[in-house]
């Protein structure tokens, strides 16, 4: 029998789309497919990636401006929106085919809205490839759903009805979130504190803020080192961030300092509560079962990813000023319970759905 194969399409703005990528082709290699990875941004162009993603960062750096574009534009479908989407599918389409072509796939997953475009304007060509959609907002925007689309992976039932919303008829499945494996590995938090060198009776918070390193993380790291809390701050891919770190660390004694760093697993169960934005690092958290402050920083779907975490429970939100981020963390930390001792998911939980809900396209 010929081995399947299988093209996971990801889009390498942040981290969070080749996470899910990723967690993808795991599941799809461990039961037997063969699997490959392709970045829609790289599929735009060198110039058209560069450009899309230096308009994405300029937009984010301008308050409100993202804002104004996803919940006018990209939410709806505005005529603006719709250019957009088919200006990038001209540069993405060709090269998709040229792949798929040479390198037939017997199922394309799609978390990436470029890519899921793309895909569905090339499905008449290979009528015997299945696509799947999988997106982790609490509300894809309307460049998320598309015809030709066999099955859409959403992880909030208010996802799905944003799915409908632009195709009733549409096959949509709720999954839980994957998780890296790592984070379901039982950690003590005296041991993780102990490695650490943080006091096993202080109050301790790992603050972070995505790949990016969006909102005031430095200075905020500093003026809870000041109050007397240990913090274990990561810059992410941010090397301005990194340095600032650095330097704040240099002045206080309670301020750990880290680039891109795959110890967050060690970091979170040392931690009694965990500042960061909106994103991976909040389901990472529950499983490891630590409360979260949430920094107000990602604009557009930021903003409602945040509302779904605050419904979720267990987490509060801060304003992104330096003295709301002490006052949220000093409250939440006089909230805190004590740690749980082990994961509050299942490890097998994301595999069984994923595995589950293929099997409902045949695949």
């Amino acid at each position: 029998m010929t081995q399947q194969r299988a093209l996971l399409l990801s889009g390498s703005i942040g981290m969070g789309h080749d996470a899910l990528a990723a967690a993808c082709a795991a599941e799809l290699a461990a039961r037997g497919l063969r699997t490959q990875t392709l970045d829609a941004m790289r599929l735009l162009g060198r110039r058209g990636g560069s450009a899309g993603e230096a308009v994405f960062r300029a937009m984010l750096s301008v308050p409100g401006l993202f804002d104004a574009f996803h919940f006018a534009a990209l939410r709806p479908g505005s005529r603006l929106a719709l250019l957009a989407d088919a200006a990038s599918s001209r540069q993405v389409v060709p090269r998709l085919r040229a792949h798929l072509d040479e390198h037939p796939a017997d199922l394309v997953i799609s978390v990436f809205s470029t890519g899921a475009a793309a895909v569905s304007r090339l499905a008449e060509r290979y009528p015997a490839m299945s696509h799947v959609v999988f997106c982790t907002d609490v509300t894809p925007h309307r460049l998320w759903v598309h015809k030709n689309v066999d099955l859409y992976l959403v992880t909030s039932a208010v996802a799905e009805a944003a799915v409908r919303r632009f195709e009733p008829d549409a096959r949509v499945l709720v999954m839980p979130a994957p998780v890296r494996s790592a984070f379901y590995v039982p950690l003590v938090q005296a041991a993780a504190r102990a490695a650490l060198s943080v006091p096993p009776e202080e109050p301790c918070v790992l603050l972070m803020s995505g790949a990016w390193g969006l909102g005031p993380v430095a200075a905020a790291a500093e003026a809870l080192g000041d109050a007397g809390v240990h913090v274990l701050a990561v810059a992410g891919r941010n090397a301005r961030l990194e340095r600032k770190l650095a330097a704040a660390a240099a002045r206080q004694s309670r301020v750990r300092a880290f680039g891109f760093t795959d110890a967050v697993p060690a970091l979170m169960a040392a931690a009694d509560l965990v500042i960061t934005s909106s994103g991976d690092t909040c389901t990472e958290a529950r499983v490891v079962g630590r409360p979260l402050l949430l920094l107000d920083v990602v604009q557009g779907h930021g903003r409602d990813n945040l509302q779904h975490e605050l419904e979720l429970g267990n987490a509060a939100v801060t304003s992104p000023g330096t003295a709301d981020v002490l006052r949220g963390a000093l409250a939440a930390l006089d909230r805190a319970k004590p740690p749980c001792t082990g994961p509050a998911a299942s490890p097998v939980a994301f595999g069984e759905a994923f595995a589950a809900a293929l099997a409902t396209i045949g695949r």
